[in-house]
């Protein structure tokens, strides 16, 4: 029987899969007969850490790529890596840079910024050539012609070949190969089912005719990876014997709720008409000009921006406040710098050993430290624009040997976040605005990319202008 769970944002979505989950084993299942399968890693380690067993007994709570890797009993030494396709790219003279080199994200969507990997990745995520991606005129012609693509494309198998490697789409088609060897399941629960593409859904029919019942859990307005190739559609037209909408959301307040609202209804195509309550609070939504409208020094703040660049001028604007911030790359400052500090510091009361002794004296031009010096002027040869940006955080109070109290991120990384004050920007960038244009489908997909932005606010929500007003997302 196969139960479809609708999740809003906030409404208790994960809760809900793991009470199902463990009613199955109270009445009898073993840990064995249950599968949970998350679209990305972090995910599935939330639903194990849920779960009253020991983490290593439950075996397929995982993603679904992982359950094809263990399944099949592949290594881990066989799996291509960011610096394979940048390797791969210094041989063809391409640039490939990874945003999120270290799968902050944990997604197994390519984050590389190359629009040829992009595009052969897309293409084995929807189940189609190479060359029927290509024709479907989403990419400009004056950055991505076909003979590169080609040449590209024909030189990543025969690396792939040559060193023994397979991709992360690699793994799902020979799971799909090899359909006979997946396990049989009680119950199986798939999470953020909308962002699966069409191979993996091919994935999904296996596990369907392998377990008596399914649990097929996601929200299609949340549908934000259809630039990867997830089908939001086959989603929403999965057929179920039953279906369930969790109504009430523990996150999202009254006035948040209705500027969301403005927004899914921009949705021109298909999608699946639900009602959910706010909190029982009102919240706010306010419209800035500048950061210098809001006091950034107190409480918890999520900073969102639709492209990395204009995060990156964001950065710069907190630094010169003097604001301490992280984001997926880490802390906004040097880390090793501001232990030498403590350390230094604490070299006034307490004797250090010779490996802090060391790191101190990276920074100095004396062998020997004078207690009666001040750390910013003792550490000369450290970069002076962090020294600044350090003393002016410490001013500020910030505690830096803590998580910062501001985070940035574009809003495809933050999915699934929150935090109780959002500064949302409405910046977008001109390709963007010219995909939108022309497509129908990419500006629904757009839609959702900033209704899932303005669901992350818990109390307050600013809507930060754009440079240029008309460019940017109206709201």
């Amino acid at each position: 029987m196969i139960y479809k769970v609708f999740g809003p944002p906030g409404t208790g979505k994960t809760f809900e899969l793991i009470q199902k989950a463990k009613q199955y084993i109270d009445n009898g299942a073993s840990l064995n007969e249950i599968g949970y399968f998350a679209f990305t890693k972090k995910a599935a380690k939330e639903a194990k850490e849920r779960m009253p067993f020991e983490k290593k007994k439950l075996r397929y709570f995982q993603t679904l790529h992982s359950l094809a890797f263990h399944t099949l009993g592949l290594k881990e030494e066989n799996v291509m890596q960011p610096y394979h396709y940048e390797d791969l790219g210094k041989i063809l003279n391409i640039r490939v840079c990874f945003e999120d080199k270290n799968n902050d994200q944990e997604s197994f969507y390519l984050t590389c910024d190359n629009l040829y990997y992009q595009l052969i990745g897309r293409a084995k995520n929807k189940d189609i050539s190479v060359r029927a991606e290509y024709c479907t005129n989403e990419y400009p012609r004056e950055e991505i012609d076909w003979d590169t693509l080609n040449h590209i494309n024909i030189n990543l198998e025969q690396y792939k070949k040559k060193n023994n490697l397979i991709d992360f789409n690699d793994m799902i088609y020979m799971f799909i190969k090899e359909e006979e060897k997946c396990p049989k399941f009680k119950a199986i629960f798939i999470d953020e089912a909308q962002d699966l593409s069409p191979i993996q859904w091919k994935m999904f029919d296996i596990l369907k005719k392998k377990s008596e019942d399914i649990y097929l859990a996601g929200d299609d307005d949340q549908a934000i990876y259809a630039w990867a190739g997830a089908d939001v559609n086959r989603f929403i037209d999965e057929s179920a014997e039953n279906e369930k909408v969790l109504e009430q959301s523990r996150r999202i307040p009254r006035s948040v709720q209705e500027l969301s609202e403005v927004v899914l209804n921009r949705i021109e195509g298909k999608r699946k008409i639900k009602q959910y309550l706010p909190r029982d609070e009102d919240g706010s939504v306010e419209k800035i000009f500048n950061l210098d409208q809001i006091d950034l020094h107190q409480g918890n703040w999520l900073i969102l921006a639709r492209t990395g660049s204009r995060l990156m001028e964001i950065m710069d604007l907190l630094k010169q406040k003097g604001i301490f911030y992280q984001t997926k790359k880490g802390k906004s400052f040097k880390v090793h710098l501001y232990k030498c500090i403590l350390n230094y510091e604490k070299s006034k009361v307490h004797p250090l050993t010779d490996s802090e002794l060391d790191d101190i004296k990276e920074f100095m031009d004396k062998d020997t430290i004078d207690p009666s010096v001040p750390w910013y002027e003792a550490f000369s040869k450290a970069p002076q624009n962090e020294i600044q940006y350090i003393r002016l955080m410490l001013s500020n109070r910030e505690k830096l040997s803590q998580d910062a109290r501001v985070r940035l991120s574009t809003i495809h990384a933050i999915k699934g976040g929150e935090e109780d004050n959002v500064i949302l920007i409405l910046d977008n960038a001109r390709k963007i605005r010219r995909a939108v244009q022309d497509s129908l489908n990419k500006r629904d997909e757009e839609h959702r990319v900033w209704y899932v932005a303005i669901t992350r606010a818990k109390q307050k929500l600013y809507l930060h202008r754009a440079k240029i007003e008309r460019n940017g997302y109206q709201l």
